[in-house]
């Protein structure tokens, strides 16, 4: 919503410890104990974890060792992203119902753009009525800040938790920022954290007064960008939320086909760059859809609800499955597809709560080199050795296009039978 000449009012709502209030929903033994969720094993990685544990220290991405070593009494949880995605439906189904537009920005947030409705009614007072509402149908912690746009909503947030909410006027944005770490401020990593830290910088009040051009030559467009959120400045507008937003891949061959092994490896092919594509925009997806065309054009799909991820070795078995449930006719293939849709912003420790931290770390190996060199630079085995389907088709048209041994005689025979005739 994009509204000129009026001060904008934008609601940041975020889930408490979202993976371990739905647990504590599921078994109220966990309320008030150290809880981890994430791999079981000592080579796992944390996912999330409740406060009673991060008073020892334990954050997410934590190896689970280590977790282990320093909240000894902590509850360890598998997770289960089942429960988490239909949870957290269910929030958003309620926000939808409410919010004149709202942005759902991960598996546990959201946005919303309440922009013009303090004609009606305080702005402040919908947002407390629906967050009580929200507590009040799923029995799940909620905090939220509002205030004139994305970065200091998000920020009061964060200052609001856990279980709170915080209004921040406009008039008041510059005070609210000027104290807090420069670590509050979103798209703020590690790294860029020590280089600002290495140049005397700790307060976000210190970093806005910084000349934005030298923001300019240390960091590039970014450092633009992360000066304007410094000085409370955040022209980003609430992208209305869609179930329907997908990405899909499609391919239609010169030659129908029948050969299975090689549609297997085509569609493996498909969901590992699909895949790719989800993690390097920070996106996860919840809907499978597979899509095959015969030779006489009958059409069909055939789609899968999922746990938010964008892992390809989660997404590869599933899609093969589809395929396998779609291609019941043994006729030629003309087309076939896979599309991932129900797309919400996250990032992968979303989905860690079986993976090893080195599974981790190839997945963030190989993207990188995939960002670096393109997306074809590292493929996995089948991928390598995935034909092209045309070709094969091809080759088989021309293989059963070359005569037999008793093709020839009789083209022979035929041939000499029409020089007798000629030349008689």
């Amino acid at each position: 919503m994009a509204v000129t000449g009026m001060e904008r009012h934008i609601v940041h709502m975020d889930m408490d410890t979202f993976f371990v209030s739905v647990e504590r929903l599921m078994n109220s033994k966990l309320i008030g104990k150290p809880v981890i969720i994430g791999g079981m094993s000592d080579r796992g990685v944390v996912s999330s974890c409740s406060y009673e544990a991060r008073h020892f220290g334990v954050h997410s991405a934590m190896p689970m060792k280590m977790a282990r070593a320093l909240c000894s009494e902590a509850i360890v949880i598998r997770g289960d992203m089942d429960a988490y995605t239909r949870h957290s439906r269910v929030v958003t189904e309620i926000i939808a119902e409410k919010a004149p537009v709202y942005e759902k920005a991960s598996i546990d947030e959201h946005y919303l753009d309440i922009t013009g409705m303090d004609r009606f009614f305080g702005c402040m007072q919908w947002t407390h009525e629906l967050r009580q509402r929200i507590m009040k149908e799923t029995g799940l912690p909620i905090s939220c800040g509002l205030s004139v746009n994305k970065t200091v909503s998000k920020i009061a947030t964060g200052e609001a938790k856990p279980n709170g909410e915080m209004e921040i006027p406009d008039r008041q944005v510059k005070n609210f920022l000027s104290p807090l770490s420069i670590r509050k401020i979103p798209m703020i990593g590690n790294q860029t954290f020590h280089l600002l830290r290495s140049m005397g910088i700790s307060t976000i009040g210190t970093l806005g007064q910084i000349p934005m051009e030298m923001m300019d030559s240390l960091l590039g467009k970014n450092g633009i960008v992360i000066w304007k959120k410094a000085n409370g400045i955040d022209p980003t507008p609430v992208v209305q939320y869609s179930e329907r937003k997908s990405i899909g891949s499609e391919r239609t061959f010169q030659r129908d086909t029948m050969d299975v092994a090689g549609l297997h490896d085509l569609i493996t092919s498909m969901v590992e760059k699909l895949a790719f594509q989800l993690r390097k925009e920070e996106k996860l997806t919840s809907c499978v859809t597979v899509k095959i065309r015969y030779s006489n054009f009958d059409t069909h799909t055939l789609q899968k609800r999922v746990a938010y991820t964008s892992f390809d070795h989660v997404l590869m078995p599933i899609a093969r499955e589809l395929f396998d449930r779609l291609y019941q006719r043994r006729m030629l293939i003309r087309l076939v597809g896979v599309r991932f849709s129900g797309l919400v912003r996250g990032v992968q420790q979303l989905n860690l709560f079986e993976d090893t931290s080195e599974m981790v770390h190839l997945y963030l190996a190989v993207d990188k080199l995939r960002r670096r060199y393109g997306s074809d630079s590292v493929k996995r085995a089948s991928g390598i050795q995935l034909h092209d389907l045309e070709e094969r088709s091809a080759q088989s048209q021309l293989q059963k296009a070359v005569p037999s041994p008793e093709d020839r005689q009789q083209i022979d025979n035929l041939k000499n039978r029409r020089w007798r005739y000629w030349y008689r």
